[in-house]
C-alpha cells in the first residue's frame, strides 16, 4: 500500500513537472508549434531549444538512472526490447507528425491546454480520444478475425 501511494505522489509530481515546463516552454500555444514548422514563412526557433533543453535534461538523467539496480518506485526498469522499424511504427509517428502540425498540439501540451479551456485543445484532445478508441478496435478486430489460410483437414477447404 505504502509503495503505491509513493509512486502515485511520484508519478503525479512528475506529471505536474512536465505541464509546467510545457507552459513555461510555450507548448502549449499552437502558434509556438506552427511557427516551429514553418520554415518557409515567419520560423519560430523557439520550439528548438525546449527540445535541446529536453535533450539535454534526459542525456544526464539516463547517465544517473544507469547506475541504479532498480528504479526507486518500482522492482524493475521497463525498457523496450524491439529496435527493428516496422509499419505501425512508422504510421504512427506519420500520424502523430500530422496531427501535430495541423493542431499544434501533440499529446501531452493538447491535455495540460485543457486547463485554459481553449476551444482548439478541447477539440484537439477529443480527436486525440477518438483517434485512439479507433486504433484500439482496429487492433482488437485484427486479433479476433480468422486467418486467412485455412487448414487441410478442413472439408472443402483447400491449404
Amino acid at each position: 500500500m505504502r509503495s503505491n501511494l509513493v509512486q502515485g505522489i511520484v508519478s503525479f509530481a512528475s506529471g505536474l513537472l512536465f505541464a509546467i515546463g510545457l507552459a513555461v516552454g510555450g507548448m502549449t500555444e499552437p502558434a509556438n508549434v506552427i511557427g516551429f514548422l514553418d520554415f518557409a514563412g515567419d520560423w519560430k526557433p523557439a520550439l528548438a531549444f525546449v527540445m535541446a533543453g529536453a535533450v539535454g535534461v534526459t542525456a544526464i538523467a539516463w547517465r544517473i538512472v544507469g547506475r541504479r539496480r532498480a528504479p526507486i518506485c518500482a522492482q524493475s526498469f521497463t525498457v523496450p526490447s524491439r529496435r527493428d522499424l516496422d509499419a505501425r511504427l512508422l504510421g504512427g509517428a506519420a500520424i502523430f507528425g500530422v496531427g501535430w502540425g495541423l493542431g499544434g498540439y501533440c499529446p501531452g501540451p493538447g491535455v495540460v491546454a485543457l486547463a485554459s479551456a481553449a476551444p482548439t485543445a478541447l477539440v484537439f484532445v477529443a480527436s486525440m480520444l477518438a483517434g485512439t478508441g479507433i486504433a484500439i478496435a482496429w487492433d482488437r478486430s485484427r486479433r479476433s478475425a480468422p486467418t486467412a489460410i485455412a487448414s487441410a483437414d478442413e472439408p472443402g477447404q483447400v491449404a
